[in-house]
């Protein structure tokens, strides 16, 4: 510290650099949002924590730099806080509160606490964990009738925070208590969040349900008119328009049997769900895969609804590239068809009504099954698809590119229905194990991501998704079968060091059946 007049009060702080202190006055004035300067401070730093917030240091330092030009540390950008230094100045800024009878410098103690305190280990720093949770969830307490949604984004920390001693077990000792607070919170309210979102869901699907209902006469589909476009719901296309002579024909007729629910009626798109969500929930099971995760949601990143380009994940077998596809359909809220390339031809395109056996193409039919304008497509295995150019066939290679199109998906000529449907609003997602096979029109077509092998690391993150399959394939619920004990954990850790989760199913799949026997023996 670099006081002239109160040399007793030099507890060894570094003097602060006038950088810094402008850099983080002058991210602090930049950020104009009134509801946030109007925050308790403690919670205002919290905000900017959870926001990812630049310079969050620097403004700290700036903001007591103005109060007590002689007690501030000197913070390089991007550095964070050094705890014991961090502690001290908190403690400085307490004695002076009581001295001059000043609220503001306990806020700021408050504050810098919660910069500078690393992941809880023991009963180190206990005390300092409490103050900080006091006083989270204390000036919490006082903004509970502002915005619900900058609430929501305060509870996650001020919440997480208050857990914190108890959980950890849970907790990454690399970061710091704020960030580990920030996990800790978002997984407090996973489940709630899941429920409402479900409800919500079906609320609106049996909305829509009831409209598409009574918009409908007699379970027939409606003649296209012309107005349909500027009557449309929000978020909501129709996908196949049939005029009133078109439907009079006796093939059309014998095939709406099973399409009427999407013939002139506005189908919904399944809107982006909360990215950071997903993302969470995908690296529960995939930490691995990270890399990719972040680029195949960037697709995602200021789109209104779900619409990814068309993606090829190539990668050794095993590692897992189906159950992403099907996971991350699952996560955005989409169906997801399921195409066997390995045994699948230019069929997929669909069929011509003249014969007896016509069918729609599959991306239709995915629309059909989904009662949606934007389901997922996952071509499994896409290389191993025959390469035969037999004319009586056709390869699935050469009908992909139709699709995988914005301009002629848009008005895809369906060979049953012989009309134009719209499917471009559809995700193709397609798996491969070597990319040599396919095409070079197919590899421009779509963007290729190399899908990564778990590590040995990443064996308790997969278990628990093994452990459910398992007990599907059993036929059994998931909380009869208790997790591995440590004696199994080491076998299984022994035995798989990493690569194919084909190969680590199959090793607890013999740890579970040996369980079963020694259980029957004893």
């Amino acid at each position: 510290m670099s006081s002239t007049g109160d040399k007793d009060d030099d507890f060894g702080l570094p003097t602060v650099e006038s950088d810094d202190v402008l850099t983080g006055a002058a991210a602090d004035s930049a950020d104009s949002a009134d509801h946030l300067k109007s925050l308790p401070r403690v919670l205002r730093y919290a905000k900017l924590i959870g926001d990812h917030a630049s310079h969050i240091e620097q403004r700290l330092i700036a903001e007591i730099h103005e109060l007590c030009p002689d007690l501030v540390m000197n913070v390089g950008p991007g550095v964070p806080l050094e705890v014991d230094a961090g502690l001290a100045l908190a403690t400085e800024l307490d004695r002076r509160a009581v001295k001059d009878n000043d609220p503001n410098l306990r806020g700021l103690s408050d504050s810098v606490r919660l910069l500078c305190l690393p992941a809880p280990r023991g009963d180190l720093h206990s005390k300092h964990y409490l103050r900080v949770a006091r006083a989270l969830l204390l000036s919490f307490e006082n903004i509970r009738s502002r915005d619900d949604r900058l609430c929501c984004e305060i509870e996650r920390l001020a919440f997480g925070w208050a857990v914190l001693p108890t959980c950890a077990h849970m907790v990454a000792e690399h970061e710091s208590a704020a960030a580990n607070a920030l996990r800790l919170g978002s997984r407090m309210v996973d489940y709630r969040i899941a429920a409402a979102w479900k409800e919500g869901f079906e609320s609106q699907k049996e909305a829509l349900r009831s409209a598409t209902n009574a918009a409908q006469k007699d379970a027939e589909p409606l003649p296209r008119n012309a107005s349909d476009d500027d009557n449309l719901p929000p978020d909501h296309v129709i996908v196949a328009r049939l005029s009133a002579d078109e439907m009079k024909n006796f093939r059309v007729k014998e095939l709406l049997g099973t399409l009427k629910n999407v013939v002139n009626v506005p189908l919904p798109l399944v809107t982006v769900p909360p990215l950071h969500e997903v993302r969470h929930k995908l690296l529960l099971e995939f930490p691995y895969a990270e890399r990719v995760i972040d680029l195949v949601l960037s697709d995602l990143v200021g789109r209104r609804v779900v619409q990814l380009r068309p993606i090829i994940l190539v990668g050794e077998p095993g590692g897992g590239k189906s159950r992403f596809a099907r996971c991350l359909g699952q996560a955005l809220g989409l169906h997801v068809w399921r195409t066997d390339c390995s045994r699948a031809d230019a069929a997929f395109a669909g069929t011509d009504r003249r014969w007896h056996t016509a069918e729609p193409s599959h991306p239709f039919l995915a629309v059909v099954r989904s009662k949606t304008a934007n389901p997922m497509v996952l071509l499994d295995e896409l290389e191993k698809s025959p390469s035969s150019s037999n004319l009586s066939v056709g390869r699935l290679w050469d009908c992909l590119l139709a699709f995988t199109d914005v301009e002629t998906s848009a008005r895809y000529p369906d060979p049953a229905l012989q009309i134009n449907v719209d499917l471009s609003r559809l995700s193709f997602i397609a798996t491969v194990n070597n990319l040599d096979p396919l095409p070079s029109p197919i590899r421009d077509r779509f963007v290729v991501v190399t899908f990564p092998k778990p590590a040995a690391e990443d064996l308790d993150a997969l278990l628990p998704a093994v452990m459910t399959d398992l007990a599907k394939e059993r036929g059994l619920d998931e909380r009869w079968i208790p997790p591995l004990d440590e004696t199994e954990h080491t076998a299984v850790a022994r035995l798989w060091q990493g690569g194919s989760v084909r190969r680590l199913r199959r090793i607890v799949d013999v740890i579970l059946c040996e369980r079963d026997l020694s259980a029957t023996r004893n």
